[in-house]
């Protein structure tokens, strides 16, 4: 994995440890495992962000756990949060914080990793509790089974008022990913939307996807010329907003809708938007129609 990527061993041993291997269709945790002839070799592993302005972390924000049971653990990510660490190795991360609970627990218990969300986004995010239900997750999400449901402001106003963005995301030296048309090149990337209320110089928006690619939702509409609000990386030549005074993403998000791993029935989870976005309507004095509920 270290030749393949390119990567420090400390960062291989631990996307290891956290599931990122399978060895013929199987995760397998031994970083002194050895191939032979004829096995399969694959590799989940998503690179962290590109450096940029340090955010600094609110320490009373929590991380708040709103469905548990002895198999999964769903928290609400806050948005200073990275979902796990870097090679920078930083000690306060949404999975650090869920262990630090979870191994309170008697008997203790981890959490291993199962999707993320971008640095600067806030939302629902589901964990397990064993290598096993964590493999069994990862494949709902390979086979586009979730529902995962996002609320977002970007600026200007969207045309048409419902639409999908089709490509494949490819990345650069510098990490940051952009649509392609070379198949093989990138990975295949299906964003759809709706918009539920237009500002004058911004748009709110639902997004689903049927494909979880790094920072699709922020390419996406960034390509289409409506960059995500409070975006420092794909909207680097936008303006802050006046009514977007925070560091952070302009995205949430809202829904989760999973098959659960060992009672095969249906878990469907949805938080509460952030207050960032209840104060950029109320700046703006004007109140977004909630259609959450509608179907597209």
């Amino acid at each position: 994995m270290q030749q393949l990527l390119k990567l420090p061993r400390q960062q291989c041993l631990q996307a290891i440890r956290e599931g990122a291997v399978k060895v013929n269709h199987r995760v397998d945790t031994r970083s002194s495992f050895f191939l032979i002839e004829g096995d399969l070799l694959e590799i989940e592993y998503y690179p962290p962000e590109a450096p940029q302005k340090p955010v600094a972390v609110d320490r009373r924000v929590p991380v708040e756990i709103i469905y548990e049971d002895d198999a999964i653990a769903v928290v609400l990510k806050p948005p200073a949060l990275l979902t796990v660490p870097t090679q920078q190795r930083e000690s306060r991360t949404v999975i650090s914080e869920l262990n630090r609970i979870l191994q309170r627990r008697h008997p203790p218990q981890s959490a291993f990793v199962v999707h993320r969300l971008d640095r600067g986004v806030s939302g629902l995010l589901v964990f397990a509790k064993s290598l096993e239900i964590a493999e069994k997750l990862r494949d709902q999400f390979a086979e586009r089974k979730p529902q995962r449901r996002y609320h977002a402001l970007v600026y200007g106003q969207v045309t048409p008022e419902q639409g999908t963005f089709d490509s494949y995301l490819a990345t650069d030296d510098q990490l940051n990913r952009y649509s392609t048309d070379d198949e093989e090149a990138g990975q295949h990337a299906i964003t759809h939307y709706r918009v539920i209320e237009t500002f004058v110089d911004a748009t709110y928006v639902e997004v689903w996807l049927e494909t979880g690619r790094r920072n699709q939702i922020r390419v996406h509409f960034a390509e289409a010329g409506f960059p995500l609000i409070g975006d420092e990386r794909y909207a680097r030549d936008r303006k802050p907003h006046k009514a977007w005074p925070v560091r952070r993403i302009a995205l949430h998000a809202l829904t989760l809708g999973i098959t659960h791993p060992t009672t095969g029935k249906s878990l469907q989870l949805e938080s509460k938007l952030p207050e960032e976005f209840t104060n950029f309507f109320q700046a703006l004095k004007r109140k977004p129609r909630d259609k959450r509920r509608d179907k597209p």
